[in-house]
């Protein structure tokens, strides 16, 4: 199934995928700098220790370590999590859907998996969102299954749809220099 991002031009999809990697990056930096505060003993990888803390006691744990001032911090990146998944799953989706344009034209394994990786990302964007929910919810004191558990499995499949998108791009940037440097070698 075609996926929604190919109606972009393949002329302007280097730039649009640069665009919205510029973004992603800048609103990631934002919400670490933001989050800094998060990182506590309890949480040493902030807002993600949040996120994977999968049980109603640990997730209690985590919220308790950070002060007033860090809890509203937290509720703040959530926020701002509500636009973050349509950057990055756009921004990497293209990436995913570049990628297996490169493979394809230099007739290499693993171009067909860069359109459902695509779709995959709109999967990862999904549970991101249900991720958050979850954790405004414990932020405003649901702190009780499901929340931690339905926060923790989206989170999970998040994360593993990134870094197959994330391993998937590195794989077709690999492949394109390594081309580019052989075929000068030729010449």
């Amino acid at each position: 199934m075609r996926h929604p991002l190919e109606n972009i031009k393949p002329n302007d999809q280097k730039n649009c995928f640069i665009a919205l990697l510029i973004l992603t990056i800048v609103v990631m930096a934002i919400m670490n700098i933001i989050g800094s505060p998060l990182t506590t003993a309890s949480a040493p990888y902030g807002i993600v220790s949040f996120e994977l803390a999968y049980t109603p006691v640990r997730a209690k744990e985590i919220i308790s370590s950070w002060n007033t001032d860090a809890q509203l911090r937290a509720a703040f990146i959530q926020g701002l999590d509500f636009l973050f998944p349509l950057l990055y799953s756009s921004a990497l989706g293209l990436g995913c859907l570049m990628t297996a344009r490169i493979l394809h034209s230099r007739g290499k394994r693993l171009q067909s998996i860069g359109n459902p990786l695509a779709w995959g990302l709109l999967l990862a964007a999904a549970c991101d969102y249900l991720e958050n929910i979850a954790l405004v919810a414990e932020l405003f004191g649901r702190i009780e299954t499901p929340f931690p558990q339905i926060a923790a499995l989206c989170a999970t499949i998040k994360f593993c749809m990134l870094f197959l998108a994330i391993g998937y791009i590195l794989y077709g940037l690999v492949i394109r220099i390594f081309a580019k440097e052989i075929k000068q070698n030729t010449t």
